[in-house]
């Protein structure tokens, strides 16, 4: 990392291929992860390594998009900041939350009880529908974007991806990392909002069977993963392609499918709880509804909050999504940025982010 003095509140320093210009209090600063948008930083507070933070940079464009997002979710922030001095120089803005102590890929190699397992999936769930009640498609759901705290809180991060549900953005098939790939972007269907459930469905057999589901190698070779597995779709799904891509999936290999109980015997679950009465039975039941290949039968999330291994946690406080008015101004959103450092004082907020809550009211 090299430095260069910019002025008295601000310094820069390259992280990687990219250049972070942040406030002095902000020291450190080692890169931990990436995301579509780029590099997520730790940092010291003030000289002090027992104080930290994660520190991550948007362009102007990105952030008002995750704006949009975060003030569905209801991410906090410990404060956020931008170098620029004007509007017309605005370009940048930095976003610093608190650090969590690990993604979910770490939580998946541990042993985790019904109560962690279903209350992880509950809140996962929550911030899915605050997505899809604002009409936006998340796309990228993965272990790695999604981080925990020890008290099992956690948060999806990493909107880079998200984009609003029937605008007229071209939906690419390759925006998704493979192994989380539902089908209808595989084979090149067009996808709604229940995209993000089938991903969650293979996060979710993943925390079982401690290992991914459907480790391809290519798009072709993550297609035959899911078949093996779940069974050739029916010729009612098959009507639904494209006809050079049903031609190919017509021509492959029939397959029947393993059942549930096989795929994810009793074995790989924890004991049936006593308190909460949650069972792997029940685990097993929301897994085959959320890993159905044919997008019109698969499991929505208002439903899987329903099921009995999600609702013992049902909050409507943290369920129903907070109605966002979308008209803000960029140059309003400018104005929040700047004021946001002298709000926060010493860049805490208690409860929900104020910048959320003036910006979108």
């Amino acid at each position: 990392m090299s430095k260069s003095k910019v002025d008295n509140q601000f310094y820069s320093v390259e992280v990687g291929d990219s250049t972070f210009t942040v406030l002095k209090r902000y020291q450190n600063l080692k890169p931990i992860g990436s995301g579509a948008q780029g590099i997520v930083c730790r940092s010291d507070l003030d000289h002090s390594s027992s104080q930290t933070a994660s520190v991550q940079q948007y362009s102007r464009n990105i952030w008002y998009k995750s704006l949009e997002v975060m003030s569905c979710i209801l991410i906090g922030l410990l404060n956020v900041f931008t170098p620029q001095k004007s509007l017309e120089e605005f370009q940048d803005v930095y976003l610093v939350m608190e650090l969590m102590d690990a993604n979910l890929c770490q939580v998946i190699q541990m042993e985790l009880d019904h109560e962690r397992m279903s209350y992880l999936l509950y809140q996962m769930l929550c911030g899915i529908k605050h997505l899809h009640s604002a009409g936006i498609i998340h796309r990228d759901l993965k272990p790695s974007n999604i981080v925990v705290k020890s008290d099992c809180t956690l948060k999806i991060l990493d909107f880079g991806l998200a984009r609003t549900a029937g605008t007229s953005f071209m939906m690419t098939p390759y925006v998704v990392t493979r192994y989380y790939r539902a089908p209808e972007v595989i084979l090149g269907m067009g996808y709604k909002e229940n995209v993000d459930m089938w991903s969650v469905g293979c996060i979710f057999g993943e925390l079982i069977r401690g290992s991914v589901l459907f480790p391809g190698t290519d798009h072709i070779d993550q297609w035959n993963k899911v078949i093996e597995q779940l069974g050739t779709p029916s010729p009612e799904f098959m009507k639904k392609l494209q006809p050079t891509v049903r031609n190919y999936v017509e021509n492959r290999p029939k397959y029947a499918g393993l059942t549930f109980p096989k795929l994810f015997p009793d074995c790989l679950f924890p004991a049936d709880s006593e308190h909460n009465k949650l069972k792997a039975s029940q685990a097993r039941d929301l897994l085959s509804k959320m890993l159905i290949i044919d997008p019109a039968k698969r499991i929505s999330v208002d439903e899987a909050l329903q099921h009995p291994y999600i609702n013992v946690w049902y909050d409507p406080s943290e369920v129903e999504a907070v109605s966002s008015d979308h008209s803000a101004s960029f140059k309003l959103i400018y104005k929040e940025v700047m004021n946001f450092e002298e709000r926060t004082k010493n860049g805490v907020v208690k409860g929900q982010d104020v910048l959320i809550e003036q910006v979108w009211q």
